[in-house]
């Protein structure tokens, strides 16, 4: 066991960390020179388009769009909500841009993927918190890019699953979306969502045949025991692929980082979730929602085979 062991206390968590502490060893990524990462950043600027890896600060974007693989950010960058742990503007977002989900398109075809994740700044103020957009740009990748799988991350739509179907209708290839912490801290971490709304979200996508995700950052405070406890109830609601990352705190007015987890631990919880029938497991100290999902097209086709078959 390792020596900064989790409280499983009750008490809040902090409103904010003044100082960051310093990242242990494992905890490296070097910077980005591929001139392939200069020339996808070209491209997304020349496109007026957003990503989640520059506006949620992902530690990853060199490794990622080195070899062409990005998460573009749709319905602008300015979210609704003001989660504590994320890097995203809060603020009252810009009129819904009806030419992204062409562009969107455009970017992607240039890129040749076999496989790439869209996500979504969070929309509350649309009255479908954004569903027809999403849909509207799934049609338009679908239709630039047959050959693709496409992954969609979505917030939770105030849990209306009528929005939720009109996404579905557009047929992504994965539906995901996050629940990022364990119940006992989603209040505080993920202020303006609830955790019930969440697992209804995934199920009733699971219910109408997707291939379903979600992920969850560790080091807030959480125990490993409430960490396997999300992992036996996600898998009993059907979700196929799983995500577990690190929290690394973007600046001192987010929540600090309460502990850093060992990459053993992430082993230890990686081995768990495939023992308790999990398909798919990422899990180390830098993974991320779309961490290697790049990687995963000839799983969703595994997943899909054996649902057909």
């Amino acid at each position: 066991m390792h020596s900064d062991t989790p409280s499983t206390s009750k008490k809040k968590l902090p409103l904010a960390g003044k100082t960051r502490r310093k990242h242990p060893d494992w905890i490296r990524v070097n910077l980005p020179t591929s001139p392939v990462f200069f020339d996808v950043k070209k491209r997304v600027k020349e496109l007026n388009l957003h990503t989640v890896c520059e506006s949620a600060t992902c530690p990853n974007i060199g490794e990622c769009w080195s070899r062409r693989a990005l998460t573009i950010m749709i319905l602008g960058d300015i979210c609704t909500r003001s989660c504590r742990f994320c890097d995203v503007k809060t603020g009252r977002p810009l009129p819904v841009d009806a030419e992204e989900p062409a562009r969107v398109a455009q970017m992607l075809s240039e890129l040749d993927l076999i496989h790439t994740v869209i996500t979504c700044v969070d929309r509350d103020d649309l009255a479908d918190g954004g569903a027809a957009h999403w849909a509207q740009t799934i049609s338009a990748v679908k239709a630039a890019c047959p050959n693709m799988t496409l992954e969609i991350l979505t917030g939770d739509f105030k849990g209306n699953t009528d929005d939720v179907d009109t996404v579905l209708a557009a047929g992504p290839d994965v539906f995901a979306h996050n629940l990022e912490t364990v119940p006992r801290l989603s209040k505080q971490v993920r202020v303006q969502a609830r955790y019930d709304r969440s697992y209804a979200i995934l199920e009733h996508a699971r219910k109408s045949g997707a291939i379903t995700k979600t992920g969850l950052m560790v080091g807030l405070g959480e125990s490993m025991g409430e960490i396997r406890e999300v992992l036996d109830q996600t898998r009993a609601l059907g979700v196929d692929i799983i995500t577990l990352g690190q929290y690394l705190q973007p600046s001192p007015k987010h929540l600090p980082v309460d502990r850093y987890m060992h990459p053993d631990e992430f082993s230890q919880l990686e081995e768990y979730a495939l023992s308790i029938g999990f398909p798919h497991v990422e899990a180390g100290p830098l993974v991320r929602s779309s961490y290697h999902a790049d990687g995963q097209a000839d799983l969703v086709q595994k997943i899909r085979a054996s649902r057909t078959s």
